[in-house]
């Protein structure tokens, strides 16, 4: 039997949409709605049905819910609209890999750290460059645009480069490369009568769940192992690919890097002991002493440096952003390094130090020759036994199942717990069941209804929720490389039909607040707040649509600009 919540949940969205309708619809009872009032006959100019992805309802209530907003806000201006639900694994594969097969994909930005400034998602997301096969996989191109994101990478005068990143934002704003959803409310529940609550840390856009609380824990009894759930699957460990969040959970716990965002959002020293800016452009690093790779072998400066230029082979496409700014890496001795940098770089100890893996050359280096003449890059790579020097080693992974880590006692930042473990649960009320029987103490992941998550903490004396705006944000991604997606009108016009107050109401029950921008309210130094983001409703939408030379024929269906007829359907 279907959860009552989902059967409430509809009813509410189907009266939202019933106001909806009406409100957008307009008080001028003499204006006339142009996709009632014609007589054209055209199919070959009928717009193709537009295809959603989204993942279930089971997995992800929210995304899930949205798309069913959206493919109904859509269909209002004449369109045909299919949903098209998958699991994570196989959305993420299409959208990741056949980037000209699919048109509109619920996605999500994960809170990290090294994204507290704000360059990772205005640079990598959006510039031209990363088109092909990095983060940018809806074909956004914009030459003003490229130049503007490269423009506030290199300027270190904090408020003039808070000028660049808040224009960046109102160039996506008008072209509205994404439609944006909303910035959820990070609610993390907590097993208190297993954990020290005074041990777990908060970071302002990440919450509770993060490096420095798995770190800093405290078990209160004999239970001490903190056992967390997801409802994606981890679908690499691997240093130099991260396929989605819960991947990246794993991967910055088994591989140190250089630096670490603390929880002021500052980057800081970690593997490195120091790290000193020579001048703009070069920087020495020295590494702490006694280091160890998991299999024993001591971490040197030759596999620091390594570890930077393997990306810039082409083996590894993801992080070749991370790392382009670097012309040459100087090895000074044992323990010290110097990085050459094309330019002042901004971001550089958030984004680059702070978000390279260190990986063991000894493994890799043969990897990625044996991997140079073959079609697969070192992203497809997966080792038997992951080898990182972090504060926690790998285990044991089932796959869909779980990843279990044992806690390196002797590392620099020693876990205060024996294990970390990632239960993949993707039934949200499966979830809950397990938090309150104790098979999960950690509930790291919840896209269900907030006000049931916060019911069943208040019924539960050992149970504690901390909440607070996420830096990361939903949106769904539109392929700019598939007409009619490529055209900005016709995303214009999209977007003003989305209403992200409803969903905030309806779909996240207030725990969630509307997002037009890829830079956090959290952030409230980089945050734009005067954004000429599409919000006007149907009667916008279809007044934008009629200025960009779109029609309507007499059933009513949306009809290219004279002279475009549809290509894919062909």
């Amino acid at each position: 039997m279907r959860d009552f919540r989902f059967f409430k949940t509809g009813l509410i969205l189907i009266l939202m949409l019933v106001l909806l309708a009406a409100c957008s619809s307009g008080n001028d009872s003499s204006s006339e709605d142009p996709a009632e009032n014609s007589d054209i006959v055209d199919e070959e100019r009928v717009i193709r049905p537009i295809e959603i992805l989204t993942r279930p309802q089971a997995s992800s209530p929210d995304e899930f819910e949205t798309a069913n907003l959206i493919k109904a806000a859509m269909e209002e201006l004449g369109l045909t609209v299919n949903l098209n639900v998958s699991p994570w694994e196989k959305l993420s594969d299409v959208v990741w890999y056949e980037r000209d097969k699919w048109d509109i994909a619920g996605w999500q930005m994960a809170a990290r750290p090294e994204r507290l400034d704000p360059d990772e998602f205005i640079y990598n997301l959006f510039h031209s460059q990363n088109v092909e096969d990095g983060y940018n996989f809806i074909g956004y191109v914009n030459q003003d645009y490229d130049s503007l994101a490269v423009e506030q990478r290199v300027t270190v005068d904090r408020d003039e480069r808070q000028q660049l990143v808040h224009r960046a934002q109102e160039i996506l704003a008008e072209d509205v490369a994404y439609f944006f959803t909303v910035n959820p409310m990070l609610s993390y529940v907590f097993n208190s009568s297993v954990f020290e609550e005074s041990s777990l840390v908060e970071m302002a856009g990440l919450g509770i769940k993060n490096y420095w609380t798995y770190i800093n824990i405290e078990p209160t009894g004999t239970q001490r192992d903190m056992i967390l759930n997801s409802n994606d699957t981890v679908q690499a460990i691997n240093p130099l690919y991260i396929s989605g969040s819960v991947d990246s959970w794993v991967t910055e716990l088994i591989w140190d890097r250089l630096m670490r965002v603390d929880e002021q959002g500052l980057p800081t020293p970690s593997a490195a002991e120091s790290v000193e800016w020579v001048t703009d452009t070069e920087i020495k690093v020295t590494l702490r002493e006694g280091m160890q790779w998991h299999d024993g072998q001591p971490v040197t400066a030759e596999d620091v440096k390594f570890s930077f230029e393997v990306p810039l082979s082409g083996e590894v496409p993801m992080y070749k952003p991370f790392v382009d700014m670097i012309y040459d890496i100087e090895i000074e001795d044992e323990r010290t390094l110097t990085f050459f940098i094309d330019y002042p770089w901004a971001a550089f100890e958030t984004a680059s130090l702070a978000k390279i893996n260190l990986v063991p050359k000894h493994i890799w280096e043969p990897i990625i020759e044996d991997l140079k003449d073959k079609p697969e890059n070192a992203e497809s790579h997966q080792e038997a036994n992951p080898i990182g020097s972090g504060p926690f080693k790998y285990a044991d992974w089932k796959f869909g199942e779980e990843v279990v880590l044992e806690a390196v006692k002797d590392h620099y930042d020693a876990p205060k717990i024996d294990r970390w473990i990632v239960r993949i649960i993707p039934n949200m009320e499966a979830s809950l069941g397990m938090l309150q029987t104790g098979e999960i103490n950690f509930l790291a992941a919840y896209t269900g209804d907030s006000q049931v998550l916060e019911q069943r903490v208040n019924d539960s004396a050992d149970l504690t929720m901390i909440s607070s705006v996420d830096l990361g944000f939903r949106f769904f991604a539109p392929n700019h490389r598939r007409a009619p997606l490529d055209d900005k009108a016709f995303r214009r016009a999209v977007a003003s039909v989305i209403n992200r107050d409803i969903q905030v109401a309806a779909v996240w029950k207030g725990f969630a607040v509307p997002s037009d921008s890829v830079v956090s309210p959290s952030l409230e130094f980089w945050k734009n707040p005067n954004l000429n983001y599409p919000s006007g409703g149907v009667e916008e939408a279809k007044q934008i649509l009629q200025e960009a030379g779109y029609e309507w024929d007499k059933n009513g269906k949306l009809l290219y600009p004279q002279g475009q007829k549809e290509q894919l359907g062909n």
